[in-house]
């Protein structure tokens, strides 16, 4: 349960598929002049440095950011996030999603981030130290039952988990369904990955079947990042989906096609 590093991993193509439609989430919802609240169940370290033997030895980032960074114009959101990160920490840096989110919030914006793994969680700390994030070494959807609804009530969560523990694909469709009764305004973004034996058809299926509000589903392909290596996709569900996401996952799809 605690053996997953995102490190080996950030900066992949299915980082670039999430991180993109989150950035421009956020960028719609922050465009009202009221504030929001962002919580993440499954936050990770926050920052990482793609040129860590980690990331280098998988070669996923090089794949990934690495390969399709000119995808995202100056003005696009993703790459703002990135340039600013990039300004602060390096050429190597590359923002996880709570940093990417907290470089695209304002001051009177809150977060909600729990990451398990305690050394995860301490290096989560210092990356958003400045940011005034409140971080918990918890469970996170124990954390986002907690916090239901959130104060200020307009916002987002993002639910993120490696997918190790087998029984998370059971049961995510109960938890976000209760989240949406609890919450009801919230934005709920679900990432999940995309194997060659289909592990979240089933998942995505009892979704669907709730009929909850919304909802927008977006799904990419791509090449396996090594031989043998079972992710060959990336999705998101969006419960509450913000206006005009559709048109970057339609642009998305077009770039996502063409490698």
């Amino acid at each position: 349960m605690l053996s997953y590093q995102h490190i080996y991993h950030a900066g992949n193509l299915a980082d670039v598929h999430k991180h993109a439609l989150l950035a421009c989430a956020l960028d719609y919802m922050t465009r009202k002049p009221k504030p929001l609240s962002y919580l993440e169940t499954h936050s990770g370290r926050g920052l990482y440095h793609l040129d860590a033997a980690e990331a280098v030895k998988t070669g996923e980032a090089e794949a990934g950011i690495g390969a399709v960074v000119d995808w995202f114009g100056a003005d696009h959101p993703y790459a703002k996030a990135l340039s600013k990160v990039r300004d602060q920490h390096g050429a190597a840096a590359y923002p996880g999603s709570p940093v990417l989110a907290a470089s695209l919030l304002r001051r009177e914006d809150r977060l909600h981030l729990a990451e398990l793994h305690p050394r995860e969680c301490e290096a989560l700390h210092e990356a958003m130290f400045m940011s005034g994030a409140k971080v918990y070494q918890q469970d996170g959807f124990e954390m986002a039952q907690a916090v239901c609804p959130p104060t200020p009530r307009r916002g987002l969560m993002l639910i993120d988990p490696s997918y190790e523990i087998k029984t998370d694909y059971a049961t995510i469709p109960a938890c976000i369904a209760k989240l949406n009764r609890k919450w009801n305004v919230g934005v709920i973004a679900l990432w999940y990955p995309i194997l060659t034996e289909g592990s979240h058809v089933p998942m995505i299926d009892a979704l669907l079947a709730r009929n909850l509000p919304d909802t927008l589903r977006h799904e990419v392909r791509f090449p396996p990042a090594r031989d043998g290596h079972r992710m060959v996709g990336s999705g998101m569900f969006f419960v509450n989906a913000p206006f005009g996401l559709e048109d970057e996952c339609k642009r998305l799809d077009q770039l996502f096609a063409a490698l």
